[in-house]
Parts: structure tokens; C-alpha cells; sequence
């Protein structure tokens, strides 16, 4: 892990997408976080002691779906397919799709040759999934106020985790898409899937993959847009920020992902940003969604005494 220094962040952005406004300062403890996306090989090590079963590989209930079809009811996870062509961006299902027995050990499903993901950031991970990972480690998941301060680097007020241009020179800095979103990817990069981590170069803490490679799960309840949290009625219960995190229709609550991933692209999603956001259900899992571990100053202090 490496050691974030406490201060006021300037948090969110009021250049690109209407959910990181507005800028506003938040007050961050001094914490540490790990300097790269937990890797397949260290998530292996943790079912390997544990025995855990990821949500994805668990039955599902018909009750927590209405509506949906019987034959989709299994374990599996969403799986990002690139269509042969340019299709309308308005539609996701034209390139995401349920894949049946897809899991953090087959992250695009059974008989998907994707070669060796031990170094490879972990995939097809819920929220619950990582907790549980966390928690066996002795840390936590990161804020997403926390994830933003180490994202930053010390850039105070920088778009990027390395500066205000995308691409410097024309330097591919992270594991993002190249070309037009999603039938296009010219790989400039390297890469058209995860990358090892660490392939790219790290920010101003130490940092790898801040941006791009896969999202990041963090600890903070969905809401629209920044800003100041709702006043407790002064004769009625608090306000539920779970219950207020579920999106219109849905059922289950949504947590805050940051850092974007190799399938952001500026025709889609600049969000491969610092102050980038997007909501998640926490019962979902995807090929290009997963975590890194933050532990309070104080327990990273007491297990190095």
C-alpha cells in the first residue's frame, strides 16, 4: 500500500458530465491504499483459503428478478461483446450481455481463451465480493472521496491523474479505448482487454491505474450529483442513502465505481478521470469492474510496529 496524505480535496469537476457537480471540498483523514487493482492471483489466494463463492456463481432467486427470463436465471456475469458495426449509443444491450457461468475465473464465460490473468486485474467481483476480500485482508474498500485524493497524484484541479491532456504527446498513459465506441478499438495502447497491472505508468503517489484498466468498486451510497448531504429531519428518522441510491424501476441499491476502464472512450465515456463517477448495483458483476483495498493510517502504523 502506499501512504495518501490527509487534506482538503477540491472533489468533482464542472467540465464534463452533470454527476461530478459540483466542486466542492471535502476533508479526508490521512489513509493508505494499494498501489495497484487487486490482481487475479491474489483474489485466487483468497477462495483458496476461504472457500468464498462469488455472487456470480451463486443460484439465483426468481423473486429478486420479476420478469425476467427463466433461462438467464443461473450464475453468470455481463460480458462486453464488440458489434460488427457502429450501432445507436443510446442502447448498451447492443454490446453487453448476460454470459451464463461468467466469473472472476472466466471473466467473458466457459471456453473463453484469454490467456494467463494472474497479473490481471480481477473481474466479475459484486461489492459483496470485495468486502469479503477486504475484510479477510484486515482492510477495507476506500471512500469515494479517498479514491479521488490518491487518483489525483497532488495534481490539485489537473482533468487527468497526470495532467490536463488526455494524451501528451500523443503518450497512451492508461489502458483506455481507441477509436469509436463499441464496434472500433485500434489498440494504440497495446491493449483491447485488461492489461497486467503496473503496465502503465504510475501518478504523483504511486499509483497505478487510476484510470482506465477496469472500475473500482468504493464504499459511497449512488447519488446524482454532488453536494451537501441531506439534513436529518429534526423528528423523523435519518435519511436512507441506500434506499436513495436505487434507480427508478430497479431493486437494488447502487454504489459509486470511479477510475473508468479499458472500455471508456471520448465518444462514450471520458471517465477514465479522477473526478469521473457511475453508479453500480451491488449485486452486479462485469468484465471490466473490479477493486483496490484502503486500510485507516492507523492500521497500516500498527502492522508495521
Amino acid at each position: 500500500m502506499a501512504p495518501i496524505p490527509g487534506g482538503v480535496l477540491q472533489m468533482g469537476s464542472e467540465a464534463f458530465y452533470p454527476e461530478e457537480r459540483p466542486v466542492h471540498e471535502v476533508a479526508v483523514e490521512p489513509f493508505a491504499i494499494d498501489r495497484h487493482q487487486v490482481t487475479h492471483a491474489q483474489f485466487a489466494e483468497f477462495v483458496a483459503a476461504t472457500g468464498y463463492v462469488t455472487v456470480a456463481e451463486r443460484p439465483l432467486d426468481p423473486a429478486d428478478f420479476p420478469g425476467a427470463p427463466l433461462d438467464l436465471l443461473v450464475p453468470g456475469g455481463l460480458v462486453f461483446t464488440a458489434p460488427p458495426g457502429p450501432v445507436p449509443l443510446d442502447d448498451w444491450t447492443q454490446w453487453w450481455a448476460y454470459v451464463p457461468g461468467a466469473s472472476w475465473r472466466a471473466p467473458y464465460g466457459p471456453g473463453a481463451d484469454l490467456g494467463p490473468l494472474d497479473d490481471h486485474p480481477v473481474t466479475q467481483v459484486a461489492f459483496e465480493d470485495a468486502e469479503a476480500y477486504a475484510t479477510w485482508r484486515g482492510v477495507r474498500l476506500p471512500t469515494e472521496a479517498e479514491w479521488e485524493l490518491a487518483a489525483r497524484g497532488g495534481l490539485v484541479g489537473a482533468e487527468f491523474a497526470w495532467g490536463d491532456e488526455p494524451h501528451p504527446g500523443g503518450r497512451q498513459l492508461a489502458n483506455t479505448w481507441q477509436g469509436s465506441f463499441p464496434w472500433e478499438n485500434t489498440a494504440l495502447d497495446g491493449f483491447v482487454g485488461t492489461s497486467p497491472v503496473g503496465t502503465f505508468p504510475p501518478n504523483g503517489f504511486g499509483l497505478f491505474d487510476v484510470a482506465g484498466n477496469v472500475w473500482e468498486w468504493t464504499t459511497d451510497w449512488w447519488r446524482d450529483r454532488h453536494g451537501p448531504e441531506p439534513e436529518r429531519p429534526c423528528c423523523g428518522p435519518a435519511v436512507d442513502r441506500r434506499a436513495g441510491s436505487v434507480a427508478p424501476g430497479e431493486t437494488q441499491p447502487r454504489r459509486v465505481i470511479k477510475g473508468g476502464s479499458h472500455l471508456c472512450a471520448p465518444n462514450y465515456c471520458l471517465r477514465f478521470r479522477p473526478a469521473a463517477r457511475s453508479p453500480e448495483a451491488v449485486d452486479t458483476a462485469t468484465c471490466h469492474l473490479g477493486f483496490r483495498c484502503a486500510a485507516d493510517d492507523l492500521t497500516i502504523r500498527a502492522a508495521q510496529a
